[in-house]
């Protein structure tokens, strides 16, 4: 699903109007009627419900005009609009819907059901507590360029405290105050239940923390079709990803009926260390649970004897030569580059001991030589931090690398706040510069690719900051990767096993919560759902062999 820029939406409403023919008067009747839906389809009740409309003088504040009107028309019980200005300051569409519902208002004798107030009488509306009542923020939608003072804020703080004490709060387009390029709130911002935006999410929308002020988001279509989009803005730089798209991605491993062990790829885990087999044992049993045909583990030598009973009878071990502290030995690497060879896919870190320096040179060594595609995690990152120059990622021998915030700091040499402050840009810079796959994990975890473009994974709950949940991670991008590639090849494979594998790992966080909540989910939670989750994402198929039967017999 394509996100939008504020700048691209503008655009793409004019075209819509100037190449498609679908005029401004339609465009926001759609808009406000769109909204009415999403409310509905929240299970807001319309008819006997009590709604107060706070507008601006925009094209947000018209779509909330339009939204009043078809509330009252349905039968709400009251329905106040309040108009920030007044109805002569407005222009346009706006104007002619701020009309319309001032018309009907007085019809009624101004004080039916429907009211309307321009230019103050706002605060009336925090006079009395209405049960059940929605608060409608039409103030700002994508219009905000700076921070909101005067009576603008009194507002929106008026309407977030009307929150606080029981009323919902819907959003038209985008909670006013939030800037829709930014992901990361300016100042006072209206905290909404429910979001309608129209046509494309924008990044205030789906990017925290922002998008948690959003509250559940609808993307509701007003009438710009998609190949116009197609055709104006070409391939989509920022993307959320969907179920579809995870299960295309994961259609390419369906597996034949005949198929054997060897079919299914080899993963190489180089893991573990001393107190840390756990880490190790969760990567290489999710790597089986996603497909791999098989998982061995290289770990240091003085652990391996821990990491068979944790990992299980399925998983294969080797002992490796160690330094004194526990890391790998620098003299080690024959012996790791040999286990890589034939191998599909190898990932290097969880568990892994890496701050000595001879860790660190053994590290750079083996990114440097690799003949597989890399998957580098936790310490695996850590020792080859800053990230050097001089290792790039190869179409044919890609690297991906998995960084939690404060790893993707150390990578670039840079300060927590500023990754935090442009997650989308610093993933996106790291991704081209030295042509990566990274995956910026956290809420809403990020998807960059080396030709620029980044998807947003929507999957995923609180409950997954736990212990081990990267270590889940690794194991299930390694082997879903090692049986894309034992299949089929080239880079498009990689990307798009690295963009389900994220789903995946979300969904089955998704899964785990709704069992057991979120505060006592655990990281070997995730492998337990995970099965549910490929079931949801790539549908259960056909199972089995192709039935032999004879005629006349039944089946």
């Amino acid at each position: 699903m394509r996100v939008l820029t504020v700048s691209e939406m503008r655009e793409m409403d004019w075209r819509t109007v100037e190449e498609c023919g679908i005029s401004e008067a339609v465009l926001m009747e759609t808009a406000g009627m769109r909204v009415l839906e999403g409310m509905r389809e929240e299970g807001l009740a319309i008819a006997g419900g009590v709604f107060a409309v706070f507008c601006g003088k925009g094209n947000n504040g018209g779509d909330g005009a339009v939204l009043a009107r078809h509330l009252w028309l349905r039968g709400a019980d009251r329905v106040e609009v309040f108009l920030l200005g007044r109805v002569e300051e407005t222009k346009g569409e706006a104007r002619r819907n701020f009309e319309a519902v001032q018309r009907l208002a007085r019809g009624e004798g101004g004080e039916g059901r429907l009211r309307f107030r321009e230019a103050g009488g706002w605060e009336s509306a925090w006079e009395e507590r209405w049960s059940g009542e929605v608060l409608v923020d039409a103030l700002l939608g994508t219009g905000v360029t700076r921070v909101v003072e005067g009576e603008m804020r009194e507002v929106i703080e008026g309407i977030n405290r009307r929150r606080g004490r029981g009323a919902k709060v819907v959003a038209v387009d985008l909670p006013s105050g939030l800037m829709g390029d930014r992901e990361t709130p300016i100042g006072v911002h209206v905290e909404a239940d429910l979001t309608v935006t129209f046509t494309a999410p924008k990044p205030a929308n789906v990017l925290p923390p922002a998008a948690g002020s959003n509250g559940q988001l609808i993307i509701a279509p007003i009438g710009t079709p998609d190949w116009l989009m197609a055709r104006e803005l070409g391939e989509p730089r920022l993307s959320v990803v969907e179920r579809e798209e995870a299960g295309r991605w994961l259609a390419e491993t369906a597996r034949s009926w005949a198929a054997h062990k060897g079919e299914m790829g080899r993963v190489l885990l180089i893991a573990g260390s001393r107190g840390k087999t756990g880490a190790a044992a969760m990567a290489a049993r999710t790597s089986l649970l996603a497909g791999a045909g098989l998982v061995t583990v290289a770990t240091p030598a003085s652990v391996q004897g821990w990491l068979v009973g944790q990992a299980g009878p399925e998983v294969m071990t080797v002992g490796v030569g160690e330094t004194p502290g526990g890391g790998l030995a620098l003299g080690s690497l024959g012996e790791l580059r040999g286990l890589a060879e034939g191998q599909t896919v190898v990932a290097i870190g969880p568990g892994l001991a890496s701050s000595e320096s001879e860790s660190r040179s053994l590290l750079h060594a083996l990114v440097e030589g690799r003949q597989t595609p890399l998957i580098l995690d936790a310490d695996g990152l850590n020792g080859l931090s800053p990230w050097p120059a001089e290792l790039r990622g190869e179409k044919g021998r890609p690297i991906v690398l998995t960084p939690h915030v404060g790893e993707m700091a150390r990578l670039l040499g840079r300060s927590t706040s500023h990754v935090l402050s442009d997650r989308v840009g610093v993933a996106r810079e790291l991704a081209v510069r030295q042509g990566l796959i990274v995956v910026l994990k956290g809420a809403r975890t990020l998807i960059a690719a080396p030709d620029g473009k980044v998807w947003i994974n929507p999957t995923g709950n609180a409950g997954m900051a736990t212990a081990g949940s990267g270590d889940v991670l690794t194991g299930l991008l390694a082997g879903l990767l090692a049986g894309l590639l034992a299949q089929s090849t080239g880079a498009a494979s990689v990307i798009g096993g690295v963009i389900a594998g994220v789903y995946l790992h979300g969904q089955s966080g998704d899964f785990a919560a709704m069992e057991l909540g979120e505060r006592s989910l655990l990281a070997t939670d995730l492998q337990r759902f995970l099965p549910q989750a490929l079931l949801e994402v790539e549908g259960s198929g056909r199972v089995g062999s192709p039935s032999i039967r004879f005629l006349g017999r039944g089946r």
